[in-house]
């Protein structure tokens, strides 16, 4: 045990001291006040101040707020259908900083590269506009298909293919162009790095310049390059592939990843297992992980928002708040299941104390003092349910979602959201959602009472000695 643990604790320290896990973990946690906001924006256009799905096909004095409905439809769209622009530009500053840099221009050129390999010239007759019929059938067309060209413009051979519009579409700019801003934040940034360094590469001015100017020429030549290098990557890869690096990042990085474990329980609950285990040597799994798993599920997330946004059919049953829901209530290991346990069936007092303080914070998904109380680290009878317990939670839940019992989840809540109210949110307003959730609460509690039990005679034993 003491080697297994050991052989966790490195990797958990190389993990926590690796740049590039840091920056897209910190760049995420960084921006998750701006998409929850965006999460607001949904609720009110689409749960509350909405005649069709929401409570004002309920309560119509409500609708006397929809006046106040664009102000909520921006904020969504300035949060989550510009995720890519916000995480882009903050990676790229996390990677500055860890590379010795200072101040808010980094992040400028961060987004400054990422603009660079990003389209901003389209045909107009790709422009798309879709229905759905009495039975459900989403119907799509082109602009393409409504377009005929006479008179004097045909005569000099005007066609649809003549018709563009420049500007950045919500593709690139929200989830779908995710990995791209992550690689570009990250490649970018190192390769100013290298040339910032190179001596040769500054322009020197008289000491008479102020620091402001004198930095901004310094840096001029480094900038300069890099975004020439950046642009080249993005120009060979349209010439060699016949498609930007956008659509190439995605296709081959992206897409396959979000396939391989994004819709894949299996993939998940292996994870969740690697999270549990570094937890049970002390360490935090979800932070080990964070960088990995939030590039792959909060594009998800934001996917069925989106859909759910424009009335469309939700497309993925696994995203970062359904795992949030199902696997990580009252906190990793879902222990809110173990303080509900103690409460219940202890016989022991020490216990019933540890639970007894914890409630409070398990309510709000804080469970450290439960980790560190009973303690559930290295406490190999506590550790089976602590890593079995949200693995059966969560494929209860993937179940309940799958087979239409729950909503599939569609906005994004605060962490510490607890328990059922997460599950009525999350699913825009859904009872199903709450009622789920405390399906998976139950469970929780029955996967715990039996190790309890053992446990707590573990310790009657113990004291006997």
């Amino acid at each position: 045990m003491d080697a297994f643990a050991d052989k966790l604790g490195r990797v958990g320290a190389w993990c926590g001291q690796n740049k590039y896990l840091n920056a897209i973990k910190n760049g995420f946690q960084n921006f998750m006040p701006a998409t929850i906001s965006g999460a607001v924006g949904v609720l009110w256009t689409n749960v509350l101040v909405n005649e069709t799905t929401g409570l004002g096909a309920l309560w119509s004095p409500i609708m006397a707020l929809k006046v106040l409905n664009p102000i909520f439809a921006a904020m969504q769209y300035a949060t989550i259908s510009c995720i890519t622009i916000g995480v882009t530009m903050l990676v790229a500053s996390e990677i500055a900083e860890a590379n010795g840099e200072t101040g808010a221009y980094p992040a400028v050129l961060g987004f400054i590269l990422w603009m660079m390999v990003t389209p901003t010239s389209f045909a107009a007759k790709d422009l798309g506009a879709s229905y759905i019929d009495a039975k459900g059938i989403s119907h799509g067309f082109t602009l393409g298909q409504f377009i005929n060209v006479t008179g004097e413009a045909a005569k000099h051979k005007i066609t649809a293919d003549s018709f563009s519009y420049s500007g950045i579409m919500s593709s690139y700019t929200g989830a779908t162009g995710l990995f791209t801003g992550l690689i570009v934040a990250i490649l970018g940034m190192e390769l100013y790095n290298m040339f910032r360094k190179n001596d040769s590469l500054k322009i020197k001015m008289p000491e008479q310049v102020p620091p402001g100017v004198a930095r901004a020429f310094e840096v001029l030549i480094p900038t300069c390059l890099t975004a020439i290098v950046v642009g080249a990557v993005g120009l060979v890869c349209q010439l060699a592939t016949g498609a930007e690096l956008n659509a190439l990042i995605f296709n081959v990085i992206q897409k396959p990843l979000q396939t391989l474990i994004g819709d894949n329980i299996v993939a998940v609950c292996i994870m969740y297992v690697i999270i549990m285990l570094f937890w049970c040597v002390g360490i935090h799994g979800n932070n080990m992980v964070a960088a990995v798993k939030e590039p792959i599920f909060r594009p998800l997330l934001y996917a069925n928002t989106a859909a759910y946004t424009a009335g469309n059919k939700i497309p993925y049953v696994m995203n970062l708040t359904m795992l949030q829901m199902f696997a990580e209530f009252g906190g990793s290991g879902v222990t809110i299941g173990l303080v509900i346990a103690i409460l219940i069936f202890s016989k022991r007092e020490d216990n019933r104390t540890i639970a007894g303080i914890s409630i409070v914070p398990g309510l709000f998904n804080i469970n450290e003092t439960m980790t560190f109380g009973i303690p559930l680290v290295l406490n190999p009878i506590l550790d089976i349910p602590f890593i079995l317990a949200p693995v059966v939670t969560l494929v209860v839940g993937y179940l309940l979602v799958s087979s239409g019992f729950c909503p599939k989840i569609v906005l994004e809540v605060p962490w510490t959201m607890p328990p059922v109210i997460l599950g009525f949110l999350a699913t825009g307003g859904s009872p199903m959602g709450a009622i789920s959730q405390l399906i998976v609460v139950a469970i929780s509690v029955v996967v715990y009472v039996p190790f309890l039990i053992a446990y707590e005679k573990f310790q009657a034993k113990q004291a006997a000695e």
